[in-house]
């Protein structure tokens, strides 16, 4: 179904096609006609989907037609978001879509200084993308008002939840009227998502535009079996063997973090870091400088999970996996986003082995193993068993190895990567 079926407003139709949209993914199909009649939605969709479209354009579209001044220090919409980085993210976006309306679209983030945001929201918002503790900063300060706004949207509620923002949310949303449109996107639909979205939508839509808790269909899924304190070794191994180009590495903790990058850089592999330590520029120019190709590897912990768009990102590798297997699905939509082909390499120690069941059962796949000579942590086809029988099989560990070693064409081989190939001239 293409975008102009919608009969949208035609400075949003005219922003679809400079943006270079024409086809609608499954997400879209689903949510924007509801929403855009104002129904409360609850969306289930992965990252990558085009979920940001499929609130943005019913918002803007309502907002054309019932449009109005916003008073100074009111706000229509609300936008709230876990990360300042998706909040940026999202305000880029938005403001695509609305580049030929006469709107205010912001962002309000921690990190930054407050006064700057104050006289953004004194002049009236009409839409505000905000995480929540600096959207309450501004609330407890009287710096906005949210008694006009009309619509509300949670975007990675699931996220939202897991960082402990739920009663940030909750004194958010005691500041909006009771008759407004509520809509909540989530990668997971979870009953703490499910008892959350009983308590704040009113005889919502309820949309599955996915397999509910899988990662997408272009991924590719690679397990290297490894000791714990033989990681670094196997990653500067591996990047320098096949050439990766623009790989997003996700660790456990900061301290581990720190010590890759000291890692890499003594082998040469240009990094940058992105983590809670950092301040909101230094992460800002990171993920800069790793989008525009500048930086080989990119090592962030769980902050930069969720959200982010890295056009033509291939590779994701976790260094270490995350605690709950919902997370690994989070982490690994960073690259196959809009049908193209990604690969989640993943290190596993003995220690992480059940998180692997957990996983595998999650996204219903046996991943396969690659055994590296010289890292290897022994057999563990005890793990294998518990894997349940309707999962599709993986390519043996022995035949996947040498595809990968000896294809010079293996989409994991940097000689496939044109950019790889530049950087070496």
């Amino acid at each position: 179904m293409k975008f102009s079926a919608l009969d949208l407003a035609q400075p949003l139709q005219q922003a679809l096609e400079a943006c270079g949209y024409t086809d609608m993914t499954p997400i879209q199909q689903k949510a924007i006609v509801p929403a855009r009649r104002g129904k409360d939605i609850l969306a289930n969709a992965q990252t990558g989907t085009g979920k940001t479209a499929a609130f943005a354009l019913p918002i803007l579209q309502q907002m054309c037609d019932r449009p109005r001044n916003v008073e100074s220090g009111y706000v229509r919409a609300i936008i709230l978001t876990p990360t300042r980085e998706l909040a940026e993210q999202l305000a880029v976006t938005i403001n695509r879509y609305a580049q030929f309306l006469d709107l205010n679209i912001i962002a309000c983030f921690g990190g930054v200084n407050m006064d700057s945001q104050k006289k953004k929201l004194a002049r009236g918002v009409d839409i505000l993308i905000a995480t929540p503790g600096r959207l309450l900063e501004h609330l407890v300060k009287c710096n906005t008002n949210l008694s006009r706004a009309e619509f509300v949207v949670l975007d990675e509620a699931d996220r939202m939840l897991d960082m402990g923002f739920i009663a940030d949310v909750a004194g958010i949303l005691r500041n909006t009227p009771d008759k407004r449109q509520t809509m909540l996107f989530s990668a997971t639909i979870s009953g703490e998502v499910q008892q959350l979205s009983k308590s704040i939508l009113t005889r919502h839509v309820e949309i599955r535009a996915t397999k509910i808790n899988t990662a997408a269909d272009t991924i590719e899924h690679v397990i290297y079996p490894v000791e714990e304190r033989r990681k670094a070794d196997l990653f500067s191994e591996l990047i320098h063997k096949f050439n990766w180009f623009q790989v997003l590495v996700f660790t456990s903790t900061k301290a581990q973090a720190d010590a890759l990058v000291n890692k890499l850089k003594n082998t040469g592999v240009t990094t940058a870091l992105c983590h809670g330590d950092k301040t909101q520029g230094t992460r800002r120019r990171a993920l800069a400088d790793f989008k525009a190709g500048k930086v080989q590897v990119l090592i962030a912990t769980e902050v930069a999970a969720r959200g982010l768009d890295i056009p033509g990102l291939e590779y994701v590798v976790n260094y270490n996996l995350p605690y709950l297997a919902e997370d690994y699905v989070h982490r690994i939509g960073r690259a196959g986003r809009a049908g193209n082909k990604g690969y989640a390499i993943s290190f596993v120690s003995r220690e992480e082995e059940r998180a692997v069941s957990n996983i595998e059962r999650l996204i219903n796949t046996t991943i396969k193993r690659i055994h590296m000579p010289g890292y290897d942590v022994g057999n563990r086809e005890s793990l294998r068993k518990n894997i349940s029988k309707g999962r599709r099989k993986a390519p043996t560990n022995k035949a996947t190895h040498t595809k990968i070693e000896k294809n010079s064409k293996s989409s994991f081989a940097g000689a496939k990567n044109p950019r790889a190939k530049a950087r070496k001239k």
